[in-house]
């Protein structure tokens, strides 16, 4: 497949271009500082763009299979940068009539399982305090998504590690798995290369988890 990344200097997005070129596929990195991303590769195209213009974004994005995006806030001064970005890379997707778009989010956002262990509950509880804008953010970001003629999935994470891909993690559709407390970033960039051609996640949030 041909598949552009968005956010790929950031940990997912870089594990999301590793994996896509190790697996085969042609892959057009989008990044704003070249300088920043280091992999390379024979299938591999590096594209520099404003993220704010849509119309600077199209080339990245003519003729793709799909496109996916690591993009988000990496701190709660961030916030606002998810759903803003995603917006101008749905214009841009729009215009090349490219419909298929997995993006990262994060478990908070959707629906919890309906039994969570009372640690999880008071964990969660303080989080979404901490994290208000962060998910306010993200939340704002998959209503744009639901509006939009793609054919959208939402992955959704708990807490981030870096740590070796493992392959297997649990997967729960409109949902999210129970107790699931961490995924590593190598494993939630698996997770939305395996979404691409799911046609079960479109226009779905997918809780993913250990």
């Amino acid at each position: 497949m041909r598949l552009t990344v968005f956010g790929a200097t950031g940990g997912v997005g870089q594990e999301i271009v590793r994996q896509a070129l190790a697996a085969g596929h042609e892959v057009t990195a989008v990044v704003r500082d070249p300088a920043r991303f280091t992999l390379t590769g024979d299938r591999l195209e590096v594209f520099r763009a404003d993220l704010e213009d849509p119309e600077a974004l199209r080339p990245a994005v003519a003729g793709r299979d799909a496109v996916l995006s690591g993009l988000g806030a990496r701190s709660r001064a961030d916030a606002g940068v998810a759903t803003r970005l995603t917006h101008t890379v749905l214009r841009a997707m729009d215009a090349e009539g490219v419909r298929r778009l997995v993006v990262v989010s994060a478990g908070p956002v959707g629906p919890g399982p309906a039994d969570p262990p009372l640690a999880d509950r008071i964990t969660l509880k303080i989080i979404n305090t901490v994290l208000k804008d962060v998910y306010a953010d993200l939340t704002a970001m998959e209503a744009e998504l639901a509006g939009s003629a793609t054919d959208w999935t939402a992955v959704r994470p708990p807490r981030l590690q870096d740590k070796p891909l493992t392959g297997t993690y649990r997967t729960v559709i409109g949902g999210f798995p129970r107790a699931g407390r961490f995924l590593a970033r190598a494993d939630v960039a698996h997770a939305m290369l395996a979404a691409v051609d799911d046609p079960a996640t479109v226009k779905q949030g997918v809780g993913v988890a250990y």
